[in-house]
């Protein structure tokens, strides 16, 4: 006969493993049916001054990156969030600045810092990043110093990566001649002038590219270093052409209108070929030059040229033009393409934000983006560019794209190749020069 008090503690210990069980699967019930919102977000911060007028359009930009990665569910759960800081870089100081960065990471609380400071301030804000151990992604500072750093003491500057067109000084150097050399291939002309706007890295521009045209054989018949505030070029145009320029090589990077007028009402015997006329490469460059950036040439990406570098490339551009047709403008497409695909697929194969995993992740990056078919880091974290892009060019970080405005419409004049498979051409001004 069995006792009835062991049948009780059975059928007590039945009941309790049932009861536990219940819980459990009631919980798991609970996880799986429940939608899962993410609990945290990730913080990217942006710091810039905003009285600069492009700066709402890097905001906007930054934050449709962010929304188009929330609506494909975050990353690891989690959605992104633009914080941002205001610095004072136009009548402030660099503790302004700095003061600024110190809030986005310890009042917002940014996990990852975007930046476009320039010489001197960059230095002191790979600073911050270090003491904070907060990755800085840059895109203001061409100078080879600061990502050799990354190689001379990786400890310290490790957190520093580049971002967006603003390649390192030797690099980029490297690829604006290798267009010239397109130029003069297209062309036949080998005189040239070197006219360089003193945005504080004017100097560091100046002398290597005139050693590099020189280098390669051109004629480098006149040089000149053009102050921040000019807005009058009249001086420039009147060297260059009676040293006889062909091609000017200009990198300006503002007041561009009044430079291209200009240009065009002088009726200047020379061809414009360089990096940047400081225009946009949109519309309102054609409405607010009264048409005289006709014949002007721009290296404005991709993006901007609606050419499909990469099977990113058109759905990068639809969703920019659906913002402003600006948004178009290359300046803005390297933190796009950073926050909408570069930083998600690090955290995704780190499977965290925390800060040394996320740098390896980085490190380790080869990802397709609106720009590259295989957009890498150096070991210095700069931006991998593939020598070799013009024979293989699929392979390249970026694709230079060169355009000709020509009856209000911009058309790919370069690479050359590309611009023959388009069924494309180069115009000559239609006023007198070397052309004739």
């Amino acid at each position: 006969m069995l006792n009835s008090k062991a049948i009780t503690k059975i059928q007590a210990v039945i009941l309790a493993a049932i009861i536990v069980v219940s819980v459990v699967a009631g919980f798991a019930y609970f996880l799986l049916s429940e939608p899962t919102e993410p609990s945290e977000t990730v913080k990217i911060g942006f710091v810039r001054d905003f009285n600069l007028p492009d700066t709402a359009d890097f905001v906007r930009v930054l934050e449709l990156a962010a929304e188009q990665v929330n609506a494909e569910g975050g990353v690891l759960g989690r959605n992104f969030e633009i914080v941002t800081e205001h610095a004072e870089s136009l009548t402030g100081t660099f503790d302004d600045s700095i003061n600024a960065l110190q809030r986005l990471i310890s009042v917002d609380e940014a996990d990852f810092i975007l930046s476009f400071s320039g010489p001197g301030l960059a230095e002191m804000e790979q600073e911050v990043a270090f003491q904070h151990k907060r990755i800085l992604i840059h895109g203001g500072d061409p100078r080879d110093e600061m990502t050799q750093r990354v190689l001379d003491d990786y400890d310290r500057y490790k957190y520093y990566f580049k971002m967006g067109t603003l390649l390192n000084r030797t690099t980029n150097r490297n690829r604006i001649i290798s267009t010239i050399v397109a130029c003069r291939e297209l062309t036949g002309f080998n005189k040239v002038a070197v006219l360089v706007q003193d945005l504080g890295i004017g100097e560091a521009i100046f002398a290597p590219d005139v050693a590099g045209l020189q280098q390669f054989g051109f004629d480098v018949v006149n040089t000149g270093l053009i102050p921040l505030t000019a807005v009058d070029y009249t001086s420039y145009f009147v060297r260059a052409e009676a040293a006889g320029a062909e091609i000017l090589y200009t990198i300006l990077f503002t007041n561009g209108v009044p430079f291209v007028k200009e240009y065009h009402n002088r009726q200047s015997p020379t061809l414009i070929w360089g990096p940047s006329s400081a225009i946009p490469p949109t519309s309102d460059a054609w409405e607010t030059s009264d048409g005289k950036c006709e014949y002007i040439i721009q290296n404005v990406g991709p993006v901007a040229a609606w050419y499909p570098a990469t099977n990113k490339t058109l759905e990068t551009c639809e969703a920019l033009a659906e913002v402003s047709e600006q948004m178009l403008s290359r300046g803005v497409v390297g933190p796009y393409d950073f926050v909408r695909f570069i930083l998600p697929d690090a955290i995704r194969r780190a499977g965290t934000i925390e800060t040394e995993a996320v740098i390896k992740a980085l490190e380790e990056t080869d990802i397709e983006t609106s720009q590259a078919r295989h957009f890498m880091f150096t070991s210095s974290h700069d931006i991998m560019v593939i020598d070799a892009y013009l024979d293989n060019p699929n392979e390249a970080y970026w694709m230079d794209v060169y355009c000709q405005w020509q009856d209000g419409s911009q058309v790919l004049v370069y690479p050359l190749e590309v611009m023959e498979a388009l069924g494309t051409t180069y115009k000559f001004p239609n006023w007198p020069g070397p052309w004739d």
